[in-house]
């Protein structure tokens, strides 16, 4: 049995330790905010918080992470109290598709939670894994930017927000 701690919460699983995380929490825990993009960490798409690190989860077996904290997503905020970066999403327009958004604002909060003020190419930088078919990197930027009280060094030199 694999004990963690999963939103706040203690949980256990008997899955098969070399399962990926990604898949205990969306199959086993019903969350199903974190994607399955690629299956080799390369996308960003599976990102939770291991311990605070933003984490790519589909490679990770459950068994790493027994007496760690997890936190996905549905962690982060609820549709009654959003999480800052999640209410930035809405305001800045951020979706197209949003299937990498869960991604891509895990990885955003643990940057922020880390460097509560980073500049334009910090946020470049930390979110550069994460992939975004749609091309919304300027409007990402900008949201996180705006959160980090930094929205006037949005736009990074020769990209058009």
């Amino acid at each position: 049995m694999i004990e963690f701690t999963l939103n706040g919460r203690t949980v256990r699983t008997d899955e098969d330790p070399d399962t990926p995380l990604l898949w205990v929490v969306r199959d086993t825990f019903g969350l199903k905010g974190s994607k399955y993009g690629c299956g080799a960490a390369l996308c960003g798409a599976c990102t939770m918080h291991v311990d605070g690190a933003a984490t790519r989860t589909c490679v990770l077996p459950v068994s790493a992470v027994a007496g760690r904290s997890i936190t996905t997503i549905e962690g982060l905020g609820t549709p009654d109290a959003l999480h800052p970066l999640q209410a930035a999403w809405v305001e800045h327009n951020v979706s197209q598709c949003g299937y990498c958004q869960s991604g891509q604002i895990m990885s955003a909060a643990a940057l922020l939670a880390s460097t509560p003020t980073p500049d334009a190419a910090a946020v470049d930088s930390a979110l550069a894994g994460n992939l975004c078919r749609c091309g919304c990197y300027p409007r990402i930027r900008k949201a996180v930017l705006a959160v980090a009280g930094l929205a006037h060094d949005a736009a990074a030199p020769g990209v058009r927000s």
